[in-house]
Protein backbone atom coordinates (compact mmCIF):
# COMPACT_ATOMS: atom_id res chain seq x y z
CA UNK A 1 0.00 0.00 0.00
CA UNK A 2 2.83 2.38 0.54
CA UNK A 3 4.16 1.63 -2.32
CA UNK A 4 1.12 2.46 -4.37
CA UNK A 5 1.25 5.65 -2.47
CA UNK A 6 4.14 6.57 -3.09
CA UNK A 7 3.70 6.38 -6.81
CA UNK A 8 1.31 7.95 -7.27
CA UNK A 9 2.30 10.96 -5.25
CA UNK A 10 5.56 11.20 -7.90
CA UNK A 11 3.06 10.43 -10.80
CA UNK A 12 1.00 13.49 -9.32
CA UNK A 13 4.21 15.91 -8.94
CA UNK A 14 5.37 14.72 -12.68
CA UNK A 15 2.19 15.80 -14.01
CA UNK A 16 2.53 19.11 -12.03
CA UNK A 17 5.67 19.71 -13.27
CA UNK A 18 5.01 18.81 -16.77
CA UNK A 19 2.52 20.81 -17.03
CA UNK A 20 4.63 23.93 -15.52
CA UNK A 21 6.95 23.46 -18.24
CA UNK A 22 4.64 23.54 -21.20
CA UNK A 23 3.23 26.21 -19.49
CA UNK A 24 6.53 27.64 -19.76
CA UNK A 25 7.12 26.88 -23.38
CA UNK A 26 3.49 28.37 -24.57
CA UNK A 27 4.65 31.57 -22.56
CA UNK A 28 8.24 31.52 -24.18
CA UNK A 29 6.27 30.90 -27.94
CA UNK A 30 4.08 33.25 -26.94
CA UNK A 31 6.76 36.01 -26.10
CA UNK A 32 9.11 35.05 -28.91
CA UNK A 33 5.81 35.37 -31.32
CA UNK A 34 4.98 38.39 -29.74
CA UNK A 35 8.65 40.04 -30.52
CA UNK A 36 9.00 38.43 -34.29
CA UNK A 37 5.74 39.84 -34.62
CA UNK A 38 6.83 43.22 -33.00
CA UNK A 39 9.86 43.26 -35.26
CA UNK A 40 7.95 42.35 -38.05
CA UNK A 41 6.18 44.85 -38.22
CA UNK A 42 9.08 47.61 -37.27
CA UNK A 43 10.33 46.11 -40.14
CA UNK A 44 7.70 46.75 -42.35
CA UNK A 45 7.24 50.26 -40.87
CA UNK A 46 10.63 51.04 -42.17
CA UNK A 47 10.42 49.42 -45.24
CA UNK A 48 7.39 51.52 -45.94
CA UNK A 49 9.00 54.48 -44.47
CA UNK A 50 11.83 54.04 -46.80
CA UNK A 51 9.48 53.61 -49.61
CA UNK A 52 7.68 56.77 -48.62
CA UNK A 53 11.21 58.33 -48.50
CA UNK A 54 11.85 57.07 -52.07
CA UNK A 55 8.66 58.57 -53.35
CA UNK A 56 9.61 62.09 -52.05
CA UNK A 57 13.04 61.14 -53.88
CA UNK A 58 11.37 60.44 -57.32
CA UNK A 59 9.06 63.84 -56.64
CA UNK A 60 12.73 66.33 -56.49
CA UNK A 61 14.11 64.05 -59.57
CA UNK A 62 10.91 65.04 -60.85
CA UNK A 63 11.17 68.46 -60.16
CA UNK A 64 14.61 68.51 -61.36
CA UNK A 65 13.64 66.82 -64.65
CA UNK A 66 11.07 69.80 -64.83
CA UNK A 67 13.61 72.62 -64.33
CA UNK A 68 15.66 71.28 -67.50
CA UNK A 69 13.24 71.11 -69.92
CA UNK A 70 12.09 73.73 -72.44
CA UNK A 71 10.59 76.33 -70.22
CA UNK A 72 8.70 77.07 -73.36
CA UNK A 73 7.45 73.25 -73.58
CA UNK A 74 6.57 74.09 -69.06
CA UNK A 75 4.45 76.55 -69.72
CA UNK A 76 1.86 74.86 -72.67
CA UNK A 77 1.86 72.39 -69.59
CA UNK A 78 0.49 74.82 -67.15
CA UNK A 79 3.41 76.28 -65.91
CA UNK A 80 5.44 76.02 -62.32
CA UNK A 81 3.57 78.06 -60.52
CA UNK A 82 -0.31 76.63 -60.01
CA UNK A 83 -0.33 73.56 -61.77
CA UNK A 84 -2.50 70.14 -60.14
CA UNK A 85 -1.88 68.19 -63.52
CA UNK A 86 1.87 68.35 -63.23
CA UNK A 87 2.31 68.15 -59.27
CA UNK A 88 -0.46 66.73 -57.61
CA UNK A 89 -1.05 63.01 -56.49
CA UNK A 90 1.79 61.94 -58.82
CA UNK A 91 1.82 57.97 -59.29
CA UNK A 92 5.10 56.58 -59.26
CA UNK A 93 4.39 52.79 -58.41
CA UNK A 94 1.22 51.43 -59.77
CA UNK A 95 -0.60 48.43 -57.84
CA UNK A 96 -4.23 46.93 -57.78
CA UNK A 97 -3.83 47.28 -53.87
CA UNK A 98 -4.01 51.07 -52.81
CA UNK A 99 -1.34 50.03 -49.88
CA UNK A 100 1.07 49.60 -52.34
CA UNK A 101 0.32 52.48 -55.06
CA UNK A 102 3.01 55.34 -54.13
CA UNK A 103 2.56 58.88 -55.03
CA UNK A 104 3.98 62.21 -54.49
CA UNK A 105 2.86 65.76 -54.60
CA UNK A 106 4.74 69.12 -54.52
CA UNK A 107 3.75 72.02 -53.21
CA UNK A 108 4.45 75.84 -52.43
CA UNK A 109 3.38 78.61 -50.17
CA UNK A 110 0.70 80.49 -52.59
CA UNK A 111 -0.19 84.66 -52.43
CA UNK A 112 -3.61 86.12 -51.44
CA UNK A 113 -4.13 88.79 -54.84
CA UNK A 114 -3.66 91.62 -52.29
CA UNK A 115 0.15 89.90 -51.68
CA UNK A 116 0.24 88.33 -48.26
CA UNK A 117 0.95 84.72 -47.86
CA UNK A 118 -2.40 82.90 -47.94
CA UNK A 119 -2.69 78.92 -47.92
CA UNK A 120 -1.11 76.40 -50.15
CA UNK A 121 -0.50 75.46 -53.74
CA UNK A 122 0.70 72.47 -56.29
CA UNK A 123 4.08 73.92 -57.59
CA UNK A 124 7.51 74.88 -57.47
CA UNK A 125 7.92 78.41 -55.20
CA UNK A 126 10.67 80.42 -57.06
CA UNK A 127 13.54 81.20 -54.90
CA UNK A 128 13.35 84.78 -56.12
CA UNK A 129 10.18 85.68 -54.73
CA UNK A 130 12.43 86.06 -51.08
CA UNK A 131 15.17 88.54 -50.05
CA UNK A 132 18.61 87.12 -50.72
CA UNK A 133 20.62 87.43 -47.16
CA UNK A 134 24.03 86.86 -49.24
CA UNK A 135 24.28 89.32 -51.27
CA UNK A 136 21.98 92.03 -49.20
CA UNK A 137 24.83 94.27 -48.27
CA UNK A 138 25.60 94.84 -52.34
CA UNK A 139 22.68 96.72 -52.19
CA UNK A 140 24.50 99.72 -50.16
CA UNK A 141 26.41 100.40 -53.22
CA UNK A 142 23.09 101.76 -55.01
CA UNK A 143 22.58 103.97 -52.24
CA UNK A 144 23.16 104.87 -48.58
CA UNK A 145 21.61 102.17 -45.99
CA UNK A 146 19.92 100.22 -49.20
CA UNK A 147 20.40 97.08 -47.59
CA UNK A 148 18.59 98.41 -44.37
CA UNK A 149 15.78 99.50 -46.16
CA UNK A 150 15.36 96.27 -47.81
CA UNK A 151 15.46 94.06 -44.23
CA UNK A 152 13.15 96.76 -42.78
CA UNK A 153 10.79 95.27 -45.57
CA UNK A 154 10.33 92.16 -42.90
CA UNK A 155 7.35 92.07 -40.72
CA UNK A 156 8.55 93.06 -37.24
CA UNK A 157 11.90 93.67 -38.22
CA UNK A 158 13.69 96.49 -36.29
CA UNK A 159 16.45 98.91 -36.59
CA UNK A 160 18.39 97.31 -34.46
CA UNK A 161 17.82 93.77 -35.85
CA UNK A 162 18.55 94.69 -39.47
CA UNK A 163 22.06 96.22 -38.64
CA UNK A 164 22.75 93.37 -36.08
CA UNK A 165 22.46 91.02 -39.30
CA UNK A 166 23.94 93.36 -41.54
CA UNK A 167 26.65 93.42 -39.34
CA UNK A 168 26.85 90.12 -38.82
CA UNK A 169 27.18 89.18 -43.02
CA UNK A 170 29.54 92.32 -43.57
CA UNK A 171 33.22 91.51 -44.17
CA UNK A 172 34.12 94.25 -41.86
CA UNK A 173 34.83 95.18 -37.82
CA UNK A 174 32.94 97.76 -37.95
CA UNK A 175 29.57 97.79 -35.87
CA UNK A 176 26.56 99.85 -38.07
CA UNK A 177 24.49 102.59 -35.94
CA UNK A 178 22.60 100.17 -34.32
CA UNK A 179 24.28 96.68 -34.67
CA UNK A 180 26.63 94.72 -32.96
CA UNK A 181 29.82 93.24 -34.08
CA UNK A 182 32.61 90.93 -32.09
CA UNK A 183 33.08 93.03 -29.62
CA UNK A 184 29.37 92.29 -28.28
CA UNK A 185 29.07 88.61 -28.98
CA UNK A 186 32.72 87.95 -27.55
CA UNK A 187 31.42 89.38 -24.26
CA UNK A 188 28.10 87.43 -23.82
CA UNK A 189 28.62 84.48 -21.40
CA UNK A 190 29.09 81.91 -24.27
CA UNK A 191 31.04 83.95 -26.18
CA UNK A 192 31.90 83.26 -30.12
CA UNK A 193 32.13 85.39 -33.06
CA UNK A 194 30.00 87.17 -35.54
CA UNK A 195 30.44 85.67 -39.23
CA UNK A 196 31.23 88.42 -41.03
CA UNK A 197 31.16 86.66 -44.59
CA UNK A 198 27.91 84.94 -46.03
CA UNK A 199 25.96 83.00 -43.75
CA UNK A 200 25.39 79.21 -43.99
CA UNK A 201 22.15 78.69 -43.28
CA UNK A 202 19.15 80.66 -42.65
CA UNK A 203 19.18 78.83 -38.84
CA UNK A 204 22.46 80.70 -38.49
CA UNK A 205 20.12 83.91 -37.34
CA UNK A 206 19.27 82.43 -34.25
CA UNK A 207 22.97 83.51 -33.65
CA UNK A 208 22.31 86.85 -34.31
CA UNK A 209 21.35 89.99 -31.68
CA UNK A 210 17.58 89.90 -30.70
CA UNK A 211 16.65 87.30 -33.35
CA UNK A 212 14.51 84.73 -31.58
CA UNK A 213 13.43 81.44 -33.05
CA UNK A 214 9.38 82.75 -32.79
CA UNK A 215 9.98 85.78 -35.24
CA UNK A 216 12.36 83.33 -37.86
CA UNK A 217 10.05 80.27 -37.70
CA UNK A 218 6.67 82.12 -36.81
CA UNK A 219 3.65 80.05 -35.90
CA UNK A 220 3.74 77.33 -38.37
CA UNK A 221 5.31 74.58 -36.57
CA UNK A 222 4.95 71.38 -38.77
CA UNK A 223 5.48 73.97 -42.26
CA UNK A 224 2.35 72.94 -44.00
CA UNK A 225 1.87 76.82 -44.56
CA UNK A 226 -1.61 77.10 -42.68
CA UNK A 227 -2.02 77.53 -39.00
CA UNK A 228 -3.39 74.63 -37.20
CA UNK A 229 -5.63 74.44 -34.49
CA UNK A 230 -3.03 73.56 -32.15
CA UNK A 231 -1.14 76.64 -33.66
CA UNK A 232 -3.67 79.09 -33.13
CA UNK A 233 -2.12 80.44 -29.73
CA UNK A 234 1.32 80.79 -30.98
CA UNK A 235 0.29 83.65 -33.67
CA UNK A 236 0.58 85.87 -31.55
CA UNK A 237 4.68 87.24 -31.93
CA UNK A 238 7.11 89.11 -29.60
CA UNK A 239 4.40 91.54 -29.20
CA UNK A 240 4.00 92.47 -33.29
CA UNK A 241 0.91 92.88 -35.21
CA UNK A 242 0.06 89.86 -36.76
CA UNK A 243 -2.95 90.64 -37.69
CA UNK A 244 -2.40 89.75 -41.60
CA UNK A 245 -0.94 86.49 -40.90
CA UNK A 246 2.32 87.97 -42.41
CA UNK A 247 4.66 86.73 -39.65
CA UNK A 248 2.59 83.46 -38.95
CA UNK A 249 5.50 81.72 -41.13
CA UNK A 250 7.91 83.70 -39.77
CA UNK A 251 11.09 85.55 -40.98
CA UNK A 252 12.11 83.02 -43.06
CA UNK A 253 9.66 82.61 -45.24
CA UNK A 254 11.10 86.33 -46.83
CA UNK A 255 14.48 85.06 -47.16
CA UNK A 256 17.17 82.93 -49.02
CA UNK A 257 20.58 82.44 -49.80
CA UNK A 258 20.50 80.96 -53.00
CA UNK A 259 18.30 83.02 -55.28
CA UNK A 260 19.97 83.07 -58.68
CA UNK A 261 19.05 83.72 -62.25
CA UNK A 262 20.57 82.45 -65.32
CA UNK A 263 22.56 85.19 -67.89
CA UNK A 264 20.88 83.15 -70.98
CA UNK A 265 18.36 83.69 -73.79
CA UNK A 266 14.97 81.72 -73.62
CA UNK A 267 16.82 79.38 -76.05
CA UNK A 268 19.23 78.57 -73.53
CA UNK A 269 21.76 80.61 -75.46
CA UNK A 270 24.47 83.05 -73.47
CA UNK A 271 23.17 86.20 -74.37
CA UNK A 272 25.52 89.07 -75.90
CA UNK A 273 27.97 90.98 -73.98
CA UNK A 274 27.30 94.28 -74.77
CA UNK A 275 30.26 96.03 -73.17
CA UNK A 276 32.76 92.64 -74.74
CA UNK A 277 35.99 94.89 -76.42
CA UNK A 278 36.17 93.62 -79.38
CA UNK A 279 33.41 95.73 -81.43
CA UNK A 280 34.13 93.66 -85.13
CA UNK A 281 32.85 90.87 -82.79
CA UNK A 282 29.83 92.50 -81.11
CA UNK A 283 28.44 94.18 -84.58
CA UNK A 284 28.32 90.11 -85.58
CA UNK A 285 26.37 89.16 -82.68
CA UNK A 286 24.09 92.55 -83.13
CA UNK A 287 23.41 92.01 -86.38
CA UNK A 288 21.83 88.65 -85.94
CA UNK A 289 18.94 90.11 -83.80
CA UNK A 290 18.85 93.47 -84.49
CA UNK A 291 18.14 95.86 -87.39
CA UNK A 292 20.95 98.18 -88.95
CA UNK A 293 19.77 100.46 -87.45
CA UNK A 294 20.11 99.44 -84.26
CA UNK A 295 23.14 97.62 -84.29
CA UNK A 296 24.68 100.36 -85.43
CA UNK A 297 23.73 102.61 -82.75
CA UNK A 298 24.59 100.11 -80.06
CA UNK A 299 28.16 100.94 -81.85
CA UNK A 300 28.47 104.15 -81.52
CA UNK A 301 26.75 104.39 -78.31
CA UNK A 302 30.38 102.27 -76.92
CA UNK A 303 32.28 104.69 -79.16
CA UNK A 304 30.94 107.92 -77.93
CA UNK A 305 28.37 107.54 -74.66
CA UNK A 306 25.10 109.62 -74.31
CA UNK A 307 25.30 112.90 -76.03
CA UNK A 308 22.50 115.87 -74.73
CA UNK A 309 23.39 118.40 -76.90
CA UNK A 310 21.07 120.20 -79.18
CA UNK A 311 22.24 118.55 -82.36
CA UNK A 312 19.45 117.06 -84.33
CA UNK A 313 22.00 114.06 -84.94
CA UNK A 314 21.84 112.03 -88.20
CA UNK A 315 20.39 108.18 -88.31
CA UNK A 316 23.17 105.24 -87.26
CA UNK A 317 22.53 103.37 -91.09
CA UNK A 318 23.69 106.86 -92.54
CA UNK A 319 26.81 106.93 -91.62
CA UNK A 320 30.13 105.16 -91.49
CA UNK A 321 31.37 103.84 -87.99
CA UNK A 322 34.79 103.24 -87.41
CA UNK A 323 35.21 100.06 -86.23
CA UNK A 324 38.62 100.07 -85.49
CA UNK A 325 38.08 102.93 -82.88
CA UNK A 326 37.65 101.44 -79.47
CA UNK A 327 34.44 100.90 -77.42
CA UNK A 328 35.54 103.74 -74.55
CA UNK A 329 31.85 103.34 -72.72
CA UNK A 330 30.21 100.38 -71.05
CA UNK A 331 26.57 99.82 -70.16
CA UNK A 332 25.90 99.43 -67.04
CA UNK A 333 22.65 98.85 -67.86
CA UNK A 334 20.89 98.06 -71.07
CA UNK A 335 18.48 100.94 -70.64
CA UNK A 336 21.18 103.33 -71.03
CA UNK A 337 20.86 102.93 -74.71
CA UNK A 338 16.77 104.23 -74.38
CA UNK A 339 16.23 108.07 -75.34
CA UNK A 340 19.72 109.29 -76.32
CA UNK A 341 21.50 110.34 -79.17
CA UNK A 342 25.16 109.69 -79.17
CA UNK A 343 28.52 111.44 -80.89
CA UNK A 344 31.28 109.58 -82.40
CA UNK A 345 34.06 110.28 -84.20
CA UNK A 346 34.09 110.50 -88.29
CA UNK A 347 35.93 107.30 -89.63
CA UNK A 348 39.36 107.93 -90.39
CA UNK A 349 40.26 107.78 -94.37
CA UNK A 350 43.65 106.84 -95.65
CA UNK A 351 46.36 108.97 -94.94
CA UNK A 352 44.07 111.20 -92.63
CA UNK A 353 45.40 112.74 -89.13
CA UNK A 354 43.17 111.42 -86.55
CA UNK A 355 43.43 115.41 -85.34
CA UNK A 356 42.92 113.56 -81.22
CA UNK A 357 39.95 111.78 -82.11
CA UNK A 358 40.11 109.06 -84.65
CA UNK A 359 42.22 107.07 -82.08
CA UNK A 360 41.69 103.97 -79.54
CA UNK A 361 40.22 106.42 -77.29
CA UNK A 362 37.84 109.48 -78.09
CA UNK A 363 39.56 111.33 -75.44
CA UNK A 364 43.14 111.98 -74.52
CA UNK A 365 44.06 110.59 -71.09
CA UNK A 366 41.33 108.31 -70.64
CA UNK A 367 43.10 105.18 -71.07
CA UNK A 368 40.93 101.39 -70.54
CA UNK A 369 37.04 102.03 -71.20
CA UNK A 370 35.41 103.17 -68.27
CA UNK A 371 31.41 103.15 -67.99
CA UNK A 372 29.07 106.48 -68.65
CA UNK A 373 29.26 107.33 -64.92
CA UNK A 374 32.76 107.31 -64.06
CA UNK A 375 33.05 109.71 -67.39
CA UNK A 376 32.05 112.48 -65.72
CA UNK A 377 28.46 113.47 -63.78
CA UNK A 378 25.40 112.63 -65.83
CA UNK A 379 27.53 110.96 -68.60
CA UNK A 380 25.40 113.07 -71.88
CA UNK A 381 27.18 116.65 -71.08
CA UNK A 382 30.14 115.58 -70.34
CA UNK A 383 30.67 112.93 -73.20
CA UNK A 384 29.40 116.16 -75.42
CA UNK A 385 32.36 118.56 -74.04
CA UNK A 386 34.81 115.54 -74.93
CA UNK A 387 33.98 115.38 -78.11
CA UNK A 388 35.09 118.81 -78.56
CA UNK A 389 38.95 118.31 -77.38
CA UNK A 390 41.48 118.17 -79.70
CA UNK A 391 40.05 118.89 -82.94
CA UNK A 392 37.05 120.93 -84.07
CA UNK A 393 33.12 120.70 -83.92
CA UNK A 394 33.30 118.92 -87.75
CA UNK A 395 35.24 115.85 -85.68
CA UNK A 396 32.43 114.19 -84.31
CA UNK A 397 29.06 113.30 -85.59
CA UNK A 398 25.91 113.40 -83.34
CA UNK A 399 23.76 110.00 -84.13
CA UNK A 400 19.51 110.28 -83.30
CA UNK A 401 18.43 107.87 -81.00
CA UNK A 402 17.63 104.46 -81.99
CA UNK A 403 15.79 103.37 -79.26
CA UNK A 404 12.86 106.30 -78.20
CA UNK A 405 11.53 107.12 -74.83
CA UNK A 406 8.07 105.97 -75.04
CA UNK A 407 6.00 103.42 -74.31
CA UNK A 408 4.94 102.54 -77.89
CA UNK A 409 7.66 101.96 -79.28
CA UNK A 410 9.27 100.13 -75.93
CA UNK A 411 6.71 97.43 -76.68
CA UNK A 412 8.98 96.44 -79.88
CA UNK A 413 12.03 97.25 -78.93
CA UNK A 414 12.68 96.62 -75.09
CA UNK A 415 11.64 93.14 -75.13
CA UNK A 416 14.70 92.50 -77.67
CA UNK A 417 17.31 93.97 -75.78
CA UNK A 418 15.87 92.51 -72.22
CA UNK A 419 16.32 89.09 -74.31
CA UNK A 420 19.41 89.33 -76.08
CA UNK A 421 21.72 91.95 -74.23
CA UNK A 422 23.64 91.38 -71.08
CA UNK A 423 26.09 93.62 -69.61
CA UNK A 424 27.78 91.49 -67.22
CA UNK A 425 28.89 88.07 -69.15
CA UNK A 426 28.85 86.37 -66.18
CA UNK A 427 26.56 82.99 -66.68
CA UNK A 428 24.37 83.67 -63.30
CA UNK A 429 22.73 86.38 -61.54
CA UNK A 430 22.27 86.47 -58.00
CA UNK A 431 20.26 88.03 -55.67
CA UNK A 432 17.85 89.80 -57.21
CA UNK A 433 13.65 90.14 -56.14
CA UNK A 434 11.24 89.06 -58.31
CA UNK A 435 8.78 91.73 -58.69
CA UNK A 436 6.12 89.71 -60.27
CA UNK A 437 6.01 86.82 -57.35
CA UNK A 438 7.51 88.17 -54.27
CA UNK A 439 5.30 89.12 -51.77
CA UNK A 440 3.37 92.31 -50.77
CA UNK A 441 5.88 93.21 -48.01
CA UNK A 442 9.38 92.68 -49.85
CA UNK A 443 7.75 94.67 -52.74
CA UNK A 444 6.85 97.32 -50.49
CA UNK A 445 10.50 97.53 -49.56
CA UNK A 446 12.26 98.27 -52.55
CA UNK A 447 14.12 101.53 -52.51
CA UNK A 448 12.96 103.87 -55.02
CA UNK A 449 9.05 102.14 -55.29
CA UNK A 450 6.74 104.45 -53.39
CA UNK A 451 3.16 102.99 -52.22
CA UNK A 452 1.49 103.67 -55.20
CA UNK A 453 3.82 101.96 -57.29
CA UNK A 454 3.35 99.09 -54.78
CA UNK A 455 -0.10 98.99 -55.22
CA UNK A 456 -0.37 98.95 -58.56
CA UNK A 457 2.47 96.32 -59.46
CA UNK A 458 0.68 94.53 -56.98
CA UNK A 459 -2.95 94.24 -58.94
CA UNK A 460 -1.16 94.58 -62.61
CA UNK A 461 1.20 91.88 -62.00
CA UNK A 462 0.81 88.56 -63.76
CA UNK A 463 2.02 86.15 -60.83
CA UNK A 464 1.96 83.39 -62.93
CA UNK A 465 4.15 84.88 -65.61
CA UNK A 466 1.54 83.04 -67.52
CA UNK A 467 0.83 83.67 -71.44
CA UNK A 468 -1.90 86.29 -70.70
CA UNK A 469 0.69 88.84 -70.14
CA UNK A 470 4.11 87.62 -71.84
CA UNK A 471 5.11 91.64 -71.45
CA UNK A 472 5.98 90.78 -67.70
CA UNK A 473 8.11 88.30 -68.74
CA UNK A 474 11.17 91.08 -67.73
CA UNK A 475 10.86 93.36 -64.52
CA UNK A 476 10.91 96.45 -67.78
CA UNK A 477 6.96 95.69 -67.47
CA UNK A 478 7.14 98.80 -64.89
CA UNK A 479 9.09 100.82 -67.24
CA UNK A 480 6.58 99.82 -70.64
CA UNK A 481 3.71 100.67 -68.08
CA UNK A 482 4.59 103.51 -66.62
CA UNK A 483 4.56 102.36 -63.26
CA UNK A 484 8.69 104.16 -62.95
CA UNK A 485 10.24 106.54 -64.85
CA UNK A 486 13.17 105.79 -66.96
CA UNK A 487 15.81 106.77 -64.46
CA UNK A 488 13.77 104.66 -61.74
CA UNK A 489 13.95 102.08 -63.70
CA UNK A 490 17.43 102.04 -64.50
CA UNK A 491 17.61 102.83 -60.29
CA UNK A 492 15.83 99.19 -59.86
CA UNK A 493 17.38 96.94 -62.20
CA UNK A 494 20.27 95.97 -59.98
CA UNK A 495 17.36 95.32 -57.29
CA UNK A 496 14.49 93.30 -59.08
CA UNK A 497 13.82 90.94 -62.17
CA UNK A 498 11.11 89.01 -63.21
CA UNK A 499 13.17 85.64 -63.56
CA UNK A 500 14.62 83.36 -61.48
CA UNK A 501 16.33 79.76 -62.24
CA UNK A 502 16.29 78.18 -58.27
CA UNK A 503 13.46 76.93 -57.23
CA UNK A 504 12.46 75.65 -53.82
CA UNK A 505 9.60 72.30 -53.62
CA UNK A 506 8.19 70.57 -50.41
CA UNK A 507 7.96 67.25 -51.63
CA UNK A 508 4.94 64.16 -50.29
CA UNK A 509 5.81 60.94 -50.69
CA UNK A 510 2.60 58.80 -49.74
CA UNK A 511 0.98 55.57 -50.65
CA UNK A 512 -2.69 55.60 -51.73
CA UNK A 513 -4.11 53.71 -48.34
CA UNK A 514 -2.76 52.66 -44.76
CA UNK A 515 0.66 53.88 -45.53
CA UNK A 516 3.58 56.16 -44.13
CA UNK A 517 4.03 59.56 -45.64
CA UNK A 518 7.52 61.06 -45.93
CA UNK A 519 8.26 64.94 -46.46
CA UNK A 520 11.00 67.00 -47.80
CA UNK A 521 11.88 70.42 -48.72
CA UNK A 522 14.79 70.84 -50.96
CA UNK A 523 16.20 73.96 -52.83
CA UNK A 524 17.18 72.87 -56.76
CA UNK A 525 19.37 75.39 -59.15
CA UNK A 526 18.48 75.31 -62.56
CA UNK A 527 21.04 77.82 -63.55
CA UNK A 528 23.40 74.45 -63.62
CA UNK A 529 22.91 71.69 -66.55
CA UNK A 530 21.40 69.54 -65.81
CA UNK A 531 20.24 71.35 -62.55
CA UNK A 532 21.21 69.90 -59.25
CA UNK A 533 20.05 69.93 -55.47
CA UNK A 534 22.00 73.02 -53.47
CA UNK A 535 19.52 72.16 -49.95
CA UNK A 536 17.77 69.77 -48.08
CA UNK A 537 15.33 69.16 -45.37
CA UNK A 538 13.91 66.35 -43.39
CA UNK A 539 10.47 67.33 -42.68
CA UNK A 540 9.66 63.70 -41.71
CA UNK A 541 9.31 63.77 -37.73
CA UNK A 542 6.33 67.10 -38.94
CA UNK A 543 4.16 64.34 -40.04
CA UNK A 544 2.80 64.30 -43.70
CA UNK A 545 1.05 67.68 -42.74
CA UNK A 546 -1.95 67.48 -45.62
CA UNK A 547 -5.14 65.66 -45.73
CA UNK A 548 -4.98 62.64 -47.62
CA UNK A 549 -7.81 64.65 -50.05
CA UNK A 550 -5.49 67.64 -50.88
CA UNK A 551 -2.27 65.23 -51.42
CA UNK A 552 -4.24 63.31 -54.29
CA UNK A 553 -5.64 60.48 -52.72
CA UNK A 554 -8.26 58.94 -55.30
CA UNK A 555 -11.89 58.58 -53.89
CA UNK A 556 -12.33 55.05 -52.38
CA UNK A 557 -8.74 55.52 -50.89
CA UNK A 558 -7.70 56.89 -47.73
CA UNK A 559 -4.23 57.64 -46.29
CA UNK A 560 -3.88 57.26 -42.80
Amino acid sequence: MRYDITFRSRGGSALVLTLIVVAMLTLGAAAFFERMFAEHQAERVFGRQLQANNLAESGIEYAQALLAQDPEVVMQSGGLYANPSLFQGVLVNDDPTAAYRGRFTIIAPDLTTDGYYGGVRYGLENESSRLNLNTIVLADKQGENTARTLLMALPGMTESIADAILDWIDTDEEARQLGAERDYYTSLPRPYAPRNGPLGSIEELLLVRDVTPALLFGADLNRNGTIDRNEESLTSIDNVDNSMGELDRGWAAYLTLDSSEANIRADGSPKIDVNMDNLEELRKQLAEVFSEEETDFIIAYRQGGAYDGTEPGKQASNVKIDLKQRGNVRLTTVLDLIGVKTRVAKALTPGTSSGGQGNSNFSGGLGAPQSVSSLGGQGGGQNAGLGNSGGNNNSRIVIAPAFPNDPGSMQTYLPKLMENLAVNPAPSIPGRLNINQAPRALVAGVPGLDPIAVEQIIANRDITLGEQQPDQKYETWLLQNRIVTLEQMKQLMPLITSGGSVYRAQVVGFFDEEGSADRVEVVVDATQSPPVVRRRWSLRELGPGYSAEFLGVPLGDELQ
